[in-house]
Formats: structure tokens, C-alpha cells, sequence
């Protein structure tokens, strides 16, 4: 059981209103900035493919990432040292 199951119902609910209230304020942002990049001449269409490009790269460069740990591991040495061998900015 999570820690909030064991908090008061008017702890718990208030706990809720705070996030929903936080949700709404960044589904009000998001509105914002997608009105904005549609205002600068982006189609939701371009929009949806840089989206799904990023996590695409994402999921890449965390499978690289776990690579790298699992190499380190075997040879004993720390990931950051195994960057230069491969030509990988720490930034990467």
C-alpha cells in the first residue's frame, strides 16, 4: 500500500484537488505552446511525427545506454570511461 492510503480522506482527497489543479495548469501550458508552434507555421501532423521520432530515440538511446552499463560491468571499469573508446561526448 502506497503511503496515502494511510492519510486521512480529507488529507487524501485535498492531495487530489492539488494535483488535478497542477494537471489542468499543464494541459493549459501544453494548449498554449502547441497554439504557438501551430501560430509559427507547424501542422499537428509534423508535430506528431517529431514527437513519436523523439521517443523512437529515446528508447534507442536508453537501449544504448544499457549496453554500455552491462559492457562496463564486464569489464570492470565505470560507464563514463567506456565514452571515449566509442567516441561519445559525455553530453550523449
Amino acid at each position: 500500500p502506497s503511503p496515502k492510503s494511510f492519510q486521512p480522506n480529507g488529507a487524501s482527497e485535498e492531495a487530489l484537488r492539488c494535483e488535478i489543479e497542477e494537471l489542468k495548469k499543464k494541459d493549459l501550458a501544453l494548449d498554449q505552446e502547441i497554439a504557438q508552434l501551430l501560430s509559427e507555421g507547424y501542422s499537428l501532423e509534423e508535430l506528431d511525427k517529431h514527437i513519436s521520432l523523439l521517443h523512437e530515440y529515446n528508447e534507442i538511446k536508453d537501449a544504448g545506454q544499457m549496453l554500455l552499463g552491462k559492457l562496463a560491468v564486464i569489464r570492470g571499469v565505470t560507464t563514463k570511461q567506456l565514452y571515449p573508446e566509442y567516441d561519445l561526448e559525455l553530453s550523449d
